[in-house]
């Protein structure tokens, strides 16, 4: 489990919140107390939340989940999408569509489109249309990438919103609470934590604040995804073994007929091996005789 120390959340500045006439008082139990007009909120109910919110996703995402990263405001669009594209999970960094989750229907057949122009595209059947149809068609491109290009791969709801800034992602909030889906957000002073069901409160506005917490969600997708491939690796399937299956015997598998055969053709075998010493013997014998006869008639022509 990555543990974040209460040192590096000072140094990112997590606890600064906003000015005291901006904060909202269901935020009251979040904050720490109050230093120059700015309130302080306690980092240790954020340490707290933290390792909860790190339990959930790593869990959930082990079970096949999936978490959707949203965060559209100019602090956090480059951060959301380097640690969604390191953890592989769908992010949301230009504008939140209305109907994104209530409409998903809709959105996936926009996301459908895409791939199809690009499809046309990659195989250059953009060059036989005129030179402003494939233009318009590049850009009709360029705008359904910059708006879906995060939940292309996203083949249905997530299990899970991640959100940066709850103020500006209002309608992102209101929709996964139509459709249930859990939000783990980053809650400033100045925001209404009831609509949240995971609040970790945070400064949402500084750069180092939302890397480091970002950082922190998508290591726990990594560590989910690893514990996904290890119960994979452990639940391989080995090959079925049906009760009752018994050795088969060699008549059992090939057969009275053909067993009879080949012990057939290993008799015959046998008896051609056994037989070819006893003809070179007797050949070898019938030479000892000729030549014994030849000498006999020499010795018998000397004589006369």
């Amino acid at each position: 489990m990555a543990n974040i120390s209460m040192k590096a959340l000072l140094e990112s500045g997590v606890h600064f919140g906003h000015r005291t006439h901006r904060w909202h008082p269901q935020m009251k139990p979040y904050i720490f107390t109050e230093r120059n007009g700015i309130h302080i909120i306690d980092l240790q109910q954020t340490v707290k939340a933290m390792d909860e919110v790190y339990n959930l996703i790593r869990d959930k995402v082990s079970d096949g989940g999936t978490v959707l990263f949203v965060g559209t405001k100019r602090q956090a669009v480059e951060t959301i999408e380097e640690e969604a594209v390191r953890s592989g999970m769908p992010f949301v960094t230009v504008r939140w569509l209305g109907g994104m989750l209530t409409n998903w229907i809709t959105m996936r057949q926009r996301v459908n489109e895409l791939d199809r122009l690009e499809r046309m595209r990659e195989k250059g059947e953009f060059e036989r249309l005129t030179k402003k149809e494939g233009l318009m068609l590049n850009r009709k491109i360029e705008k359904l990438h910059s708006r879906f290009g995060g939940i292309r791969k996203m083949h249905r709801l997530p299990d899970l919103i991640f959100i940066v800034d709850i103020r500006r992602e209002e309608t992102a909030v209101r929709e996964a609470n139509t459709l249930g889906i859990p939000i783990v957000a980053l809650v400033d002073t100045n925001c209404d934590p009831r609509d949240i069901d995971y609040v970790i409160p945070s400064n949402d506005d500084a750069i180092r604040t939302i890397k480091l917490m970002v950082g922190f969600i998508a290591d726990a997708v990594l560590e989910g995804k690893a514990m996904r491939k290890d119960e994979d690796l452990e639940e391989l399937p080995s090959a079925p073994i049906a009760e009752g299956d018994e050795e088969l015997s060699d008549a059992e598998l090939l057969g009275e007929s053909t067993l009879a055969k080949m012990e057939a053709a290993a008799e015959a075998t046998v008896e051609e091996e056994t037989e070819e010493p006893v003809v070179a013997e007797v050949e070898v014998e019938e030479t000892d005789a000729e030549e014994e006869s030849a000498e006999e008639a020499d010795e018998n022509e000397e004589e006369e």
